[in-house]
């Protein structure tokens, strides 16, 4: 039997992928940044170079002709209306347009009220920045996994949105896109540097990772999300693939970094006990939601003492006290609150939960 040849360009290109790899290999750490200062404040005199070279990237240079550079913020909606409010007070500074996106179906195919729509008029101090979208389903779209309507909700903050933008809303090249949860909050100085800056074209930031509230800080590596790109017109990468890291092989490690410490995630943070059996209700991981985790009284005594809900080894907690580490919005309302700061108490901070012995009493 004749052993086929390998032709010369076949040669010549997988010498041209090992060199590239070895290329990466050896280069890669440089694509590691940390956000060192928590805040940066903005003037005019402050030199913009010196704000990306700091990462090692080139300022961003639009001609005098194009209109300024403007940051998007893409946010998935469920029902954490707290959320919404902290999200967009912490950062309605630093961007340009969020796009709030809500479905009336839960990602396990439910059906679930346009929260949102219903209570626009808490956000009016946001309105002009507001782009609000209601999740259109395609006719054709029968989902075949638990994540399918999760992956269509989070492409069409793009795909059904973007064209339609009109005016002062219309996206142009190079425009900054972020891609986050409710409770995924970049910092502002982060999206500062996103504005400036010729960031890869995939970009994770790296957040501190909290869980119940901003006094149980995850250990181990900072949560991976939300992430950045630009603005590329039909060449733009779908949310869905930038945030789960989808697509040509090559994309795995081309044209990608981290900012590290360059924003909050605080995970399963409610007020009340019926949000967060909503959030396991809605879970594609539908094993999450099974009865033992529904238990109020197993959920309260496990937020309470920072203890993962599903008692896995490996989430661990550690305590914070007085974090001032934190978005200003909370420490300028702690009363309000108060359950993203401290969940201490028998309530556990949850305003719908009274325990077994208060209802003996009455």
């Amino acid at each position: 039997m004749a052993i086929p040849r390998v032709s010369k360009w076949a040669k010549l290109a997988f010498a041209a992928i090992a060199v590239w790899g070895l290329f990466h290999l050896t280069t890669r750490g440089s694509n590691i940044h940390a956000l060192s200062a928590s805040e940066i404040t903005w003037s005019p005199k402050y030199d913009r170079h010196d704000i990306c070279r700091t990462y090692g990237w080139r300022r961003y240079n639009k001609s005098p002709n194009e209109p300024p550079r403007k940051v998007y913020d893409l946010v998935m909606v469920s029902t954490e209306l707290d959320w919404l409010e902290i999200h967009l007070n912490s950062t309605f500074d630093a961007v340009d347009y969020f796009v709030l996106m809500e479905g009336r179906k839960t990602f396990t195919g439910l059906e679930k009220p346009l929260t949102l729509k219903g209570n626009m008029d808490r956000f009016g101090a946001y309105e002009s920045k507001i782009i609000y979208h209601e999740m259109e389903y395609p006719l054709d779209f029968e989902p075949q996994t638990v994540w399918d309507i999760e992956d269509l909700q989070r492409n069409s903050m793009l795909t059904q949105v973007f064209p339609r933008l009109e005016g002062a809303q219309t996206p142009q090249l190079g425009d900054v896109i972020v891609v986050t949860d409710v409770d995924e909050i970049p910092r502002p100085s982060t999206l500062i540097v996103l504005r400036e800056c010729h960031f890869p074209r995939r970009l994770t930031l790296r957040s501190k990772y909290y869980t119940y509230s901003f006094q149980n800080l995850h250990r181990g590596e900072e949560w991976p999300h939300p992430q950045a790109t630009y603005y590329q017109g039909d060449r733009t990468v779908k949310p869905n693939d930038l945030r789960m890291g989808l697509g040509f092989f090559l994309t795995l490690w081309w044209d990608k970094a981290d900012l590290w410490n360059a924003g909050w995630h605080c995970s399963s943070c409610f007020s009340t006990i019926e949000e967060l059996l909503l959030k396991l209700q809605s879970f594609s991981q539908t094993h999450l939601n099974a009865h033992d985790f529904r238990n109020k009284t197993h959920i309260v005594e496990h937020v309470r003492a920072g203890k993962d809900i599903w008692d896995r080894e490996s989430e661990i907690y550690d305590r914070v006290e007085n974090n001032s580490d934190i978005p200003r919005f909370l420490l300028n309302n702690q009363d309000k609150y108060k359950y993203t700061l401290n969940r201490d108490g028998k309530s556990a901070g949850f305003s719908d939960f009274e325990d077994q012995a208060s209802r003996n009493k009455e």
